[in-house]
């Protein structure tokens, strides 16, 4: 769980930024979201509700659903599916960065990709048809963390 309530910074105002950028308004509630989930990366939807709530006490969970579906849809966060978890979210996004999950407690690393580029998001098609541009492909490292082994 989320411990600290965001607080106004200069990351605020990148956020800000890239909100209007992207035709939205700058709103509480999108700036908390956008905050919690920036203090703590690969946090789940319910953390991040607690964590916002600290600040805005009366935003529902269905209102954080809303602003993370919003801003994922955006391109601002990243929603990340992992085996036998809730989705989770991050700030860090187009750089086609993959996860590392620890099998036992969950914890979730960040992992560049292994070769320096992304040769994931060039598939061999058959037949050499191109039916699709990949955009982002997820690459899952399933293993015991230190604190675990």
């Amino acid at each position: 769980m989320i411990e600290t309530a965001p607080s106004p910074n200069a990351a605020e105002t990148l956020w800000a930024t890239a909100l209007r950028a992207h035709g939205r308004r700058v709103t509480r509630q999108r700036l908390a979201v956008l905050a919690a989930v920036e203090l703590s990366p690969h946090a789940t939807t319910d953390d991040i509700a607690a964590s916002v709530r600290l600040g805005l006490p009366d935003i529902t969970v269905q209102s954080v659903y809303v602003v993370l579906a919003d801003l994922t849809a955006l391109g601002l966060l990243r929603r990340i599916e992992t085996p036998h978890s809730a989705a989770r979210y991050e700030t860090r996004v187009n750089d086609n960065h993959h996860h590392a999950v620890c099998t036992s407690c969950g914890r979730i690393e960040d992992v560049d990709c292994a070769v320096g580029h992304a040769p994931c998001l060039t598939p061999q098609w058959p037949d050499g048809t191109t039916p699709m541009t990949i955009q982002i492909a997820d690459v899952v490292y399933q293993g015991l963390c230190a604190d675990c082994r």
